[in-house]
């Protein structure tokens, strides 16, 4: 209870960021709505059009539709400029705001049909124009309907919102992808009920400022547009209040290592003297991309998943050929600056259980290309759509029964209660060793190498004393003291924070 406490006292940033992405996403929502359900009244056409679109929206994936307006904003960018955001709050609002849009609409445009043609036909009469009979008339009596639509589209929105962690947004998402990467159940449970809690009270304000406009009281939906008001405030002195605009912002794909990582890098930077914002839960293409554009300044890749994904290559080039090519390719297509391998390599392995190797005879690839159809496969998210894997499946004639995917934590256990058979695991996680895996060979070398690398975007790469404060990160991190960091915030038991484990890591380092 202490550690649920704690997490919750912790949520402040979040909160208020999760406040702000949702206010603004939800009166976006309205400001298109509403517009568009007054035409929608007067044409039955733009009715059907408008709310099939806003149908449509809602069938799509609030991860998906968040993760789309990332290249769809970088694409943008050839025409509005460098300078339009493609990670983080405005991809955010956009998505958050197109699936609020619906609730909002489909209330108005029903409000508008349902009105009582003899009052408007009296409004006529009186000799009222439009903007008379929509302000004095329409609106009012439409009012109660919209107020719910909108109360509707408010908890929809603030429950989505914990899915813009993944485009590097803050919010009460981060705990949640936090805890469930390290099965740290007090930060999700924290993450869930600040969300559910915001999104009660969001419904409750709302609803009275419902019931003011219904029973035409004006101390009602006054109070209720005051309290909004008060609570929007607080949430922008809390977000912004203080806060340095020069922050450099580090970034973290979505599981232990990289979390470490960069915590590690950001303890550093504060030692001297740079304030420093993190990134969390981005894939792969997003956070080399962010970074690219200048949105994320740091962040640890490996040379396997740029060699691969970012430069389309399918050789596999002996470990120092292949960086020093990664090097120059970045200079040359991204500006981004290659600071140096970190010390140990991080990569992508088939696991089995040794008890598992021992009754099939397993010690490499070669061995599991025989069994495979009788065996389940498991792997993160990404794993089965990375060239690497399509090359070590072609390079094996790998074909099993069935292919699962499960969170990078979730693999691990899938593998201990035979969910799965086979794992796409990281060399340098500490359960390989702590639920006695094995790592099988790879003698036709279809993995390419992935040291972890440290990279910088273009502007950071041109600060020095950036530069100054991470180059004694560069070859001081080895893979026991990497899979012994890992290890100690995903273990069941006594788990470390993330910076605790970057603090014992930097000791042990010698930093």
């Amino acid at each position: 209870m202490n550690g649920l406490w704690g997490a919750l006292m912790g949520l402040g940033d979040q909160l208020a960021a999760h406040v702000l992405l949702s206010a603004a996403a939800i009166a976006l929502g309205i400001m298109v709505a509403l517009p568009l359900a007054i035409w929608a009244s007067r044409s039955d056409k733009v009715a059907r059009i408008s709310l099939a679109f806003a149908s449509l929206v809602q069938t799509i994936p609030a991860l998906a539709l968040l993760a789309l307006f990332f290249p769809i904003l970088l694409s943008l960018r050839s025409v509005f400029g460098e300078g339009l955001p493609t990670l983080g709050f405005l991809p955010a609002l956009l998505a958050l705001a197109l699936y609020a849009l619906l609730p909002i609409l489909r209330n108005a445009v029903t409000a508008q049909a349902n009105l009582d043609p003899g009052v408007v036909e009296a409004a006529h009469g009186v000799g009222m124009g439009f903007r008379q009979r929509l302000w004095l008339v329409e609106a009012p009596l439409s009012a109660p309907y919209i107020m719910a639509g909108i109360r509707t589209a408010a908890v929809w929105t603030i429950g989505a919102a914990t899915l813009a962690t993944t485009i590097g947004q803050k919010s009460l998402g981060d705990p949640i992808f936090a805890g469930l990467q390290t099965q740290n159940w007090a930060l999700v449970l924290a993450g869930c009920i600040a969300s559910a809690g915001l999104a009660l009270l969001a419904d409750t304000i709302l609803g009275t400022i419902e019931r003011g406009f219904r029973d035409r009281r004006r101390s009602l939906w006054l109070g209720g547009l005051v309290a909004v008001a008060l609570g929007l405030g607080a949430a922008l002195f809390a977000q912004f209040g203080g806060e340095d605009e020069d922050a450099v912002v580090i970034g973290a794909k979505g599981f232990s290592e990289q979390y470490i990582l960069a915590r590690l890098i950001g303890q550093r930077l504060e030692e001297e003297g740079f304030a420093v914002e993190y990134r969390d839960g981005l894939g792969s293409a997003v956070a080399h991309s962010a970074a690219a554009s200048g949105e994320v300044d740091i962040y640890v890749d490996y040379t396997g998943t740029i060699w691969a994904n970012q430069m389309q290559r399918e050789d596999n080039l002996p470990r120092q050929k292949m960086y020093e090519q990664i090097a120059e390719w970045e200079t040359a297509n991204t500006g981004m600056h290659l600071l140096g391998r970190l010390g140990f390599e991080n990569a992508y392995g088939l696991a089995v259980s040794r008890e598992r190797a021992r009754t099939y005879g397993l010690a490499s690839i070669e061995d599991l290309a025989r069994v495979a159809p009788q065996l389940t496969i498991g792997g993160d998210p990404e794993f089965f759509e990375r060239p690497e894997w399509i090359a070590v499946r072609e390079a094996y004639g790998l074909r099993f029964a069935e292919r699962r995917n499960f969170s990078p934590t979730f693999m691990y256990n899938a593998l201990r209660s035979g969910e799965a058979d086979v794992i796409g695991a990281y060399t340098s996680d500490g359960r390989i060793e702590a639920d006695n895996l094995t790592i099988l060979d790879d003698p036709r070398g279809a993995f390419p190498n992935y040291d972890a690398v440290l990279l910088l975007s273009p502007s950071a790469g041109r600060n020095q004393g950036i530069i100054a404060a991470l180059e004694p990160l560069i070859g001081a991190i080895d893979v026991g003291a990497m899979r012994e960091a890992n290890y100690s915030v995903d273990r069941e038991d006594n788990k470390l924070s993330f910076e605790e484990a970057a603090r014992q890591l930097a000791e042990r380092a010698g930093l």
